[in-house]
């Protein structure tokens, strides 16, 4: 499924134009993403949350030399589904 999806649902179910479904969409997503940035827990009942977590430096490989890279440490997007979403 793709945003264009999601602006399609909201056409088809609210009867709004393509342009303001659009937007809404956009506006939703990009809340999210602000949120998140802000390091912010966004919870959405019955579906699940989402969280910023920090992650460790570290050494990985690269898959193709097999040459060891070192992993900066960071911040990860992390997901936690919900009771309904997880009776998938």
């Amino acid at each position: 499924m793709i945003k264009l999806d999601f602006v399609n649902l909201v056409v088809s179910r609210t009867n709004v134009s393509r342009a303001k479904a659009e937007e809404a969409v956009e506006t939703v997503f990009d809340m999210l993403k602000k949120g998140l940035a802000a390091g912010q827990r966004i919870e959405l009942r019955r579906f699940g949350v989402f969280s910023v977590k920090p992650r460790k430096t570290g050494i990985g490989r690269n898959p193709r030399t097999g040459e060891e890279v070192s992993i900066p440490p960071g911040r990860v997007v992390r997901f936690k589904p919900g009771k309904e979403l997880r009776g998938i």
